[in-house]
């Protein structure tokens, strides 16, 4: 009996410790995901980067940089009316594109809200000819089409309420000092009980099931305010997912703007990127990185356990930009063909290879003291060379190579050399069912590369099978 015993209790502790292992993390489905949208949308689209008939600076920030007052600025929702959005084809080109979320700007830096809140009416359902609340249809074509979504909102910054002080690059640097001069009377408790409590429960309980807050410029919140906020989200969306912008430790992952993390990350993180050199949308701004580019940094952040969130800004009119849309198709096209090794992958212990010839690529960013001024809104430390290289994932014990911008016909690998006592099975290439030409040497795993047409994105991804489980 006393062995019947201990044979039950062993049981069910094996019992109970399988449950626990295969209940789902609430953060599984975005370490799976690897590739967002991020959108930013709001009065500053309406401008386009001009202001009284010239380029404005500071791009979406301009209200700050011109020392527009909030009355003016308030004025440009007057014009504003998204007469061309549409919501659900803005999720499909972000689902043809290989994109498992959305990230939309709900309130931005102005403190104008893109949705319906009944706590303060500077929002667009109350102050422009538009009248209704866009975010409503984009969470119901997200949920429609099994898009994870989520909202972005300016916590430490909001340039229409009074008790918003800033600090940064210095006292006042983000603030707006023509209606609110006096930085030493703002309290910031004001603000985060009047309005940022209110807002964020008003966008977790008018729109079903949200997926992800992000949160942005945290400045003075304080760490009981942190903690308070996590605890509100939690308590009406308890799988809801926040970023460490709502700053002390408080965040499920960490954010890297217009930047990739030089190493393997352990924690979770995120890489936001611009399309183009803005954030929000900029009528000049037509030069975006090549389709190519962008994968290759795709490809990059993912082997170092990243994702990327990739910004587009629609116009005011309610359009993702004819450009966007091009590189998007392209971008989707390829993840179509050579997802295996992207979508729940997992970092391999080798990260990335130069491939022969190729040194080290070091990004410096020189900055003038005017970019200084403007590095939150107009700075990028994404490196925009275009070498060959390699980028190691695997999956379910199979190792993937991404062989990228390769114009010779064939490549070495010296990662997979006999020395690294890598035994290998099999190559088959993702994006076809075509026999590899192959071999493993001592100086490494020669591969042919087939030749890409002057419309394909030049990186040939291989799935590679050894005798042992690797990851």
């Amino acid at each position: 009996m006393k062995h019947y015993r201990l044979y039950l209790l062993v049981f069910s502790s094996i019992l109970l410790s399988n449950s626990f292992a295969q209940t789902p993390d609430k953060m599984d489905w975005w370490k799976d995901a690897k590739f967002g949208m991020f959108m930013h949308w709001g009065l500053y689209s309406q401008t386009a980067g001009y202001w009284e008939g010239r380029i404005a600076k500071g791009n979406e920030h301009f209200m700050i940089h011109e020392k527009i007052s909030l009355e003016e600025y308030g004025n440009i929702a007057n014009d504003f009316n998204p007469v061309n959005y549409n919501p659900e084809q803005w999720v499909l080109t972000a689902k043809q594109a290989g994109m498992k979320y959305i990230i939309i700007t709900s309130k931005h830096h102005d403190g104008f809200a893109m949705f319906n809140s009944p706590s303060n009416n500077y929002n667009i359902v109350e102050r422009t000819p538009y009248g209704k609340d866009p975010m409503k249809a984009l969470v119901e074509a997200c949920h429609k089409h099994n898009m994870k979504f989520g909202f972005y909102y300016s916590l430490g910054r909001d340039w229409e309420d009074p008790d918003v002080a800033t600090n940064w690059p210095h006292k006042g640097g983000r603030s707006n000092l023509v209606d609110y001069p006096d930085e030493d009377k703002k309290v910031f408790n004001h603000y985060f009980e009047r309005k940022v409590k209110p807002q964020i429960k008003e966008l977790l309980t008018q729109y079903g099931k949200i997926d992800v807050i992000w949160f942005d410029t945290p400045e003075l919140i304080s760490p009981d305010e942190s903690k308070q906020l996590r605890e509100l989200i939690l308590n009406i969306q308890p799988h809801c997912i926040i970023n460490s912008r709502i700053k002390h430790g408080f965040g499920d992952y960490e954010v890297k703007e217009q930047k990739i993390s030089e190493y393997l990350e352990v924690k979770p993180w995120e890489a936001c990127i611009t399309m183009g050199k803005n954030w929000g949308y900029i009528e000049y701004d037509t030069i975006y990185k090549s389709s190519e580019l962008m994968t290759r940094q795709l490809l990059e952040i993912v082997s170092k356990g990243g994702n990327l969130l990739l910004n587009n800004g629609p116009t005011a009119k309610g359009e993702i930009t004819e450009l966007a849309q091009k590189r998007l198709k392209q971008i989707g096209d390829w993840i179509q063909k050579n997802s295996e090794g992207i979508y729940g992958s997992k970092p391999w212990k080798v990260q990335g290879e130069y491939l022969d010839g190729v040194k080290k690529q070091v990004h410096n960013v020189n900055l003038s003291e005017e970019e200084k001024a403007m590095k939150d809104n107009a700075y990028d430390a994404t490196s925009k060379v275009i070498f060959p290289e390699v980028r190691f994932t695997t999956n379910k014990g199979a190792i993937f190579a991404y062989v990228c911008s390769v114009k010779e016909n064939s490549v070495q690998i010296k990662t997979f050399s006999t020395k690294s006592k890598i035994k290998i099975k099999s190559v088959t290439r993702l994006d076809n069912s075509e026999k590899v030409v192959w071999k493993q040497t001592k100086t490494g795993l020669h591969l042919d590369i087939p030749e890409h047409s002057k419309n394909d994105i030049p990186i040939t991804g291989f799935k590679i099978e050894v005798t042992q489980n690797l990851e």
